[in-house]
């Protein structure tokens, strides 16, 4: 998946205006690799159902650090590259990466069955969990979570992309969202990060 102009324009702006106030004031200092969004009101939370056929919320990882990542198994680049920075965050991490949840949200709830997120998604970590629902609950939490997400046709019916939203939300222990990962950022940094948040 490469991101049109569009999506990449909209993630900008939504970037921009979810900033936090460390980023907008001169001279001031944030310990965040990522973008510090506490206080937004992104969410604040979903019901969707993981690989497993349980279904979830956030209340479920309460006490863990949740990075929640939107795509499709599908996706040829961002998505596995995004994958694979977070499982090397928490190996980073070490023993404290057990107390990391990262969920892999399905903007392509038509392909991607249970099955084949639970043979995608742990491929990267066995405690990733991939979570998907129906169409309407799919456009509910993209709604409330600002994520853009847009089919493109391909040669077949069958074949064809969804351009999406690339950025990681992470909340915190307690089920607070506070970072904003943009896409490529290293499996060191969101480590610091992750670390921070549950060190705070």
């Amino acid at each position: 998946m490469r991101m049109n102009r569009r999506a990449l324009l909209g993630l900008a702006a939504a970037t921009l205006a979810l900033a936090g106030c460390d980023k907008l004031v001169p001279g001031s200092r944030t310990p965040f690799n990522g973008v510090d969004i506490t206080g937004s009101d992104l969410g604040p939370d979903f019901r969707l159902t993981d690989h497993n056929g349980k279904e979830r919320s956030l209340a479920d990882f309460k006490g863990k650090a949740v990075a929640m990542f939107f795509g499709y198994t599908h996706c040829p680049d961002v998505c596995p590259t995004t994958l694979s920075d977070m499982a090397n965050a928490l190996k980073a991490l070490g023993p404290d990466g057990q107390r990391v949840q990262v969920l892999f949200v399905t903007v392509d709830p038509k392909r991607d069955t249970p099955e084949l997120l639970k043979s995608y998604v742990p491929a990267f970590n066995p405690t990733f969990l991939g979570l998907y629902g129906d169409a309407a609950a799919t456009a509910k939490v993209t709604k409330d979570f600002k994520i853009y997400a847009a089919e493109r046709p391909g040669k077949t019916p069958e074949s064809y992309t969804v351009d999406h939203s690339a950025q990681t939300l992470v909340f915190d222990a307690k089920g607070k969202l506070r970072l904003m990962l943009a896409y490529g950022t290293p499996g060191d940094k969101i480590a610091s990060d992750l670390r921070i948040l549950l060190n705070s």
